[in-house]
């Protein structure tokens, strides 16, 4: 077929290989091109075939997934699809590095139970989707050690008194968010609540790991948990559980998917308008889908600052695209200027904090 998605599989283990390249066989719509064991074969399949998209392994000889997305992602930019089954700290450490070194998307493994048809269809649709995405060359000093935050930028227009910042991102999150949140110094006033689309298992130490690359303190957020604290928090949504702010209190609960997603940032974002919405500087970072949008605009009606990334970084326009539509965002901005115009809030911070 001559408009087939052309797709190179990636995967040590020659079963679990043989089953995706099975499962790719049944859509007319895809051709496997190539097929490696390990993330040095995969690299010379990639710049010797270009595929449309990559399927990757992270735990390979050789070269791990890991290393193999650097060098695709900085010499023939590729959508990857990370495909694993890894659930312990170290390894996804290695696939969170992989997502903010530039792979698009996880989906676990398919088990030896999956009988219902289902994961295969899963696993068809994120590809193709995962293949339609615009991926640049990204080179991965530029997410290596933390350097100096950058200068402050202000805000134009009246001053105002916040109290609370607030992120939320879906496909491409990874890298933006520690882009946003190295710009913050360490010392930064307000508290930030953070939402990114990563479900379990994979999400469950994904706090743990951004704590490793920013010069905050990354920690899931507790039900409960007051705002008030010291400087320098992030507080961030646990996989399958929705985080809302009330009487001053982070409240997690597993109540219904919101654009089919939970934790979602329209649910954040809604309780945060309600709450507190004049004194809250929210950001809408890259990601497929619409999650956000409206509770951007919530936010923006109660009076809150809101920032939307631009089209040009971000990975996926989709979720800042639905808020620009709406009129949700005040600002849209590149995304490397975003985190210094939130780190010029932190001096208009108001004395008084949600308690």
């Amino acid at each position: 077929m001559a408009n087939a998605l052309r797709v190179l599989v990636v995967e040590d283990s020659l079963t679990v290989r043989r089953r995706l390249i099975e499962v790719l066989a049944t859509d007319p719509e895809v051709v496997v091109v190539g097929e490696a064991g390990d993330g040095h074969r995969a690299v010379e399949l990639c710049l010797k075939l270009h595929p449309d998209v990559i399927t990757m392994d992270m735990m390979m000889p050789t070269m791990t997934g890991l290393a193999a997305t650097e060098q695709i992602m900085a010499h023939r930019p590729t959508p990857i699809l990370i495909v694993s089954s890894s659930t312990n700290r170290g390894e996804l450490f290695q696939m969170y590095q992989a997502l903010a070194a530039g792979a698009v998307d996880v989906l676990e493994k398919p088990r030896g139970d999956d009988s219902d048809g289902a994961w295969e269809i899963r696993f068809l649709s994120t590809l193709k989707l995962v293949a339609r995405i615009r991926v640049i060359t990204h080179l991965r000093g530029r997410l290596g050690t933390a350097s100096r935050a950058p200068t402050p930028v202000p805000f134009a227009g009246p001053p105002r008194p916040f109290t609370l910042t607030a992120i939320g991102a879906s496909t491409g999150g990874p890298a933006a968010i520690v882009e946003v949140l190295r710009a913050l110094p360490a010392d930064f006033a307000l508290p930030v609540l953070l939402v990114l689309h990563i479900g379990a298992p994979f999400g469950t130490s994904f706090a743990d790991w951004l704590d490793g690359q920013v010069g905050l303190q990354v920690r899931f957020a507790l039900d409960g948990q007051p705002l008030d604290g010291p400087p320098g928090r992030v507080l961030m949504a646990p996989p399958e559980r929705h985080l809302t702010l009330q009487g001053g209190r982070l409240r997690l609960h597993a109540g219904p998917e919101r654009h089919s997603c939970r934790p979602s940032v329209d649910v954040l974002y809604d309780s945060i308008a309600h709450e507190t919405g004049a004194s809250v500087a929210a950001c809408l970072l890259t990601g497929m889908g619409r999650d956000g949008a409206a509770g951007l605009l919530a936010i923006r009606q109660a009076g809150g600052l809101t920032i939307a990334q631009d089209e040009a970084t971000s990975v996926v326009y989709g979720m800042p695209r639905e808020a620009a539509l709406l009129g949700a965002a005040e600002r849209v901005l590149p995304l490397g200027q975003i985190g210094p115009a939130l780190a010029g809030l932190a001096g208009l911070r108001s004395r008084s904090r949600p308690t």
